[in-house]
């Protein structure tokens, strides 16, 4: 249901109504977000699928085009995204 990369808002707890980016998935009803602000990307939220709604799918090669170093996001790519949404 939601890949990395898309973008997700909160709908549960402390970070509702906040804009986060996927960037994990963790088994089949968890998910790991970021948004480099409060949730930085070296340790992102667990939450489950039912507590985020979607707000925009990441294309095909969505996450090839982006420049990552060592193919894990940072916190700059990460605000750079959710601010232009």
């Amino acid at each position: 249901m939601f890949d990395i990369g898309d973008i997700v808002i909160a709908n549960a707890g402390r970070d509702a109504g906040r804009l986060f980016m996927i960037v994990g998935v963790a088994g089949e009803n968890y998910v790991l977000m970021a948004n480099g602000r409060s949730r930085k990307a070296d340790t992102p939220k667990r939450k489950k699928i039912k507590h985020i709604a979607l707000v925009k799918k990441a294309g095909d090669g969505f996450i090839e085009s982006l420049n990552l170093k060592n193919g894990k996001f940072t916190n700059s790519v990460l605000r750079k995204i959710i601010n232009n949404i």
